[in-house]
Parts: C-alpha cells; sequence; structure tokens
C-alpha cells in the first residue's frame, strides 16, 4: 500500500485532540502539586479507563510510572510518555498492511454495524489499489439500502472499477457469488464485497453474513482472503462487543478504525487490540480518500498521548 501522504500525523493529532485533551485534563487534574501516591495512581487508573482504554492497558501505565516515579513528582509530559510508550507496545505488533499477495482473486469482505464508514472504506481502498496497478470489482452486497448500492457506484466510478449490483432485498449471497464469478472470468486480481451493517444482536443478520461467507468458499474454498471489520472510532468500548460479535459470525482477519476524527473515545482501539490481537490495517480520519492511511502504532499512540510526532 502507499506510503502516508504528508502532514497525515498533524491530522491525526488534531482528530484525536479530544481524546488526548480528555487524559491530559484528567491527568492535570491528578498531579497538580502531588507527588505519585497509591491514591493519585488509582485516580490515573480510572481516568486511562474512562477515556476508554481499557483496564489492561491503564494499569500498564500506572505500573509503569509506578515503577520509576513512585512517591516523586511526576510531569505531565511524563504520565503522556508512559501511556504513549505501553499503546505504541500493544499496537506494534498489530501494525500490518492489507496483503494482497497470493491467489488471485483476493476476496476482501467489509463487515461492521450500521454508520460504521463501512462502504466508504471499501470505496477508498478501491481507489487506492487501483492507483497501485491492481484491477479490483467491487459488489454492492449491502441489498438493504438504495443509499449503500448507490454509494458503492460511485466509488466504482472514482476508481475505474466495475460494480456488481441488484435490486433492493436481492440475495446478498448470490451477489457475492456473481462477483467473484465475473472477477474469474474477467481476470480481476481482486473482490471488494460490501455487506449489510448489522448491528451486532441481530442474529438473522448475522445468519445472512454466514450464508454470504459459506457461498464464497463453495466457489472458492480459500476465499474470502480477507474478513475486514471497519469500527467506528467514536462508539468506544461498544466497539469491543461489535468485535465480538462479527468475530463469532465471520472470522475477521483485521479492523480498519474510522472517525477518529474529532472523537473522545479513540483508545477504545487500544482495547480491541488487547482483547483480540487482530491486525490493524488502516486508520481513517476524515471523509476524503487521503483521511484513510495505513496504520501506524507510533504515529497513532503519540497522537492519542497528545505528544508531537
Amino acid at each position: 500500500m502507499s506510503d502516508k501522504q504528508p502532514g497525515f500525523f498533524s491530522r491525526l493529532a488534531q482528530g484525536l485532540k479530544r481524546s488526548s485533551s480528555r487524559l491530559g485534563d484528567s491527568v492535570s487534574a491528578i498531579f497538580t502539586k502531588r507527588k505519585l501516591d497509591a491514591a493519585a495512581l488509582e485516580e490515573l487508573e480510572d481516568a486511562l479507563i474512562a477515556a476508554d482504554l481499557g483496564a489492561a492497558a491503564a494499569i500498564q501505565v500506572t505500573g509503569r510510572l509506578a515503577k520509576d516515579r513512585f512517591d516523586k513528582e511526576v510531569t505531565d509530559e511524563e504520565v503522556r510518555g508512559a501511556l504513549a510508550d505501553v499503546v505504541a507496545e500493544t499496537l506494534n505488533p498489530l501494525e500490518k498492511p492489507l496483503d494482497l499477495t497470493g491467489e488471485s482473486p483476493q476476496v476482501v469482505v467489509f463487515v461492521g454495524v450500521n454508520g460504521s464508514g463501512k462502504t466508504t472504506t471499501l470505496g477508498k481502498i478501491a481507489v487506492k489499489l487501483k492507483r497501485e496497478g491492481r484491477n479490483p470489482i467491487l459488489a454492492a452486497g449491502d441489498t438493504f439500502r438504495a443509499a449503500a448500492i448507490e454509494q458503492v457506484a460511485i466509488w466504482g466510478e472514482r476508481a475505474g472499477a466495475p460494480v456488481v449490483r441488484r435490486e433492493i432485498g436481492a440475495d446478498a449471497a448470490g451477489l457475492a457469488f456473481d462477483a467473484l464469478e465475473q472477477a474469474q472470468r474477467a481476470g480481476h486480481d481482486t473482490v471488494l464485497i460490501d455487506t449489510a451493517g448489522r448491528l451486532q444482536n441481530k442474529a438473522e443478520l448475522m445468519d445472512e453474513l454466514r450464508k454470504v461467507i459459506r457461498v464464497i468458499r463453495k466457489k472458492m474454498p480459500e476465499a474470502p482472503h480477507h474478513v475486514v471489520l471497519v469500527l467506528d472510532g467514536t462508539v468506544g468500548s461498544n466497539a469491543v462487543s461489535q468485535a465480538e460479535a462479527f468475530l463469532e459470525a465471520a472470522n475477521v482477519t483485521g479492523v480498519v478504525m474510522t472517525k477518529l476524527d474529532g472523537t473522545a473515545k479513540g483508545g477504545a482501539l487500544v482495547q480491541v487490540a488487547e482483547k483480540f490481537r487482530l491486525p490493524i490495517h488502516y486508520i481513517g480520519i476524515g471523509e476524503g480518500e487521503s483521511d484513510l492511511q495505513p496504520f501506524s502504532a507510533r504515529d497513532f499512540s503519540r497522537a492519542l498521548a497528545g505528544l508531537d510526532g
């Protein structure tokens, strides 16, 4: 995948400003004219959990500070530094591009709840792939919503890629099968399949998603090669239950987190990573195509902690 655009860190830092400011305000309130004692550590742990980082990361941050700084004055910068280090260490092993080498066509299914940015993410990736010389075909598999079908068609136009689409209410599994057949016939090397946004507690929609996966496997046993879960950065800890449900239904292989611009809950990515150890392919900070960039653990952790790049 292409290198990050110049200035992406500053836009990411700006996008995560609400998350980093919320953390910074909490830290400042705890440590103003105060040593790092047991009560301060407990308050800091609570503040980190409230910022959606999750208990495991919060305990690591406070543990690191307690080891070096217990009963000493602690600066805001030291707390932010410890936070950035722990987040980076957690996320570094999961910083993985979407690898589309291997059997052709590579089949990528996008899953997630309504409003997560799933269809837009698919479209942006299609544009990137086309620019890099690949030959994608898109499948408008959210047959419940006319707007989603139209959205895929618009992205297909932007990418210069064909779109397989059907009328509202058509069988999504049949559409996925047709898209794969067309890709094999016409020599497309990548099939990007949108699916209906579904709530994790809607059993019948999750069953339909399982059917889509089953039908793809009938046509191509090794496929889908990737099932990408698109998570909305504004939902905070709910991202964990969403990931759990989609992992069970569709064997998710990687994550994209969108809408990190303007959220106070950006730390949720750390929770998801900690719990599921899923590769993180991209993060998104806006509507534009260049606002979706390959994930960098270092950049994310520093922006979340409110540190310079």
